[in-house]
């Protein structure tokens, strides 16, 4: 068993400049936690692969290819690989969400 602490996790270093943090990663996924405070995005980015991001806080506003989308706590959402998205907090409160990436990327996202 392997337990992980979201408070025990470092804010990694990414072209976002927002607090991300790498929870698990391993050959058939890759899950990372996201904390955006009111005001700021993800840089619209491709991933390799697919990506479903689950919401654990607040609301926010997700845009994959022309899609654009209001999102709140539960709700799951799915980005298909090599579509463009960005996700952001255009309101007062923390968003708070995780990234499933399946599988694990064997190349970088692409920051557009």
């Amino acid at each position: 068993m392997k337990i992980v602490d979201v408070k025990d996790v470092q804010i990694a270093d990414t072209p976002h400049k927002v607090a991300v943090k790498k929870l698990f990663n391993f050959e058939h996924a890759t899950i990372v936690h996201i904390e955006l405070k009111p005001g700021e995005a993800l840089k619209r980015h491709l991933t390799p692969v697919d990506a479903f991001f689950y919401v654990l806080e607040g609301n926010g506003i997700v845009e994959i290819g022309k899609e654009r989308k209001e999102i709140q706590k539960d709700q799951l959402i799915f980005s298909p690989a090599k579509i463009s998205h960005i996700l952001a907090n255009e309101s007062d409160d923390v968003f708070r969400f995780l990234v499933i990436k399946t599988p694990t990327p064997t190349s970088e996202t692409k920051i557009l």
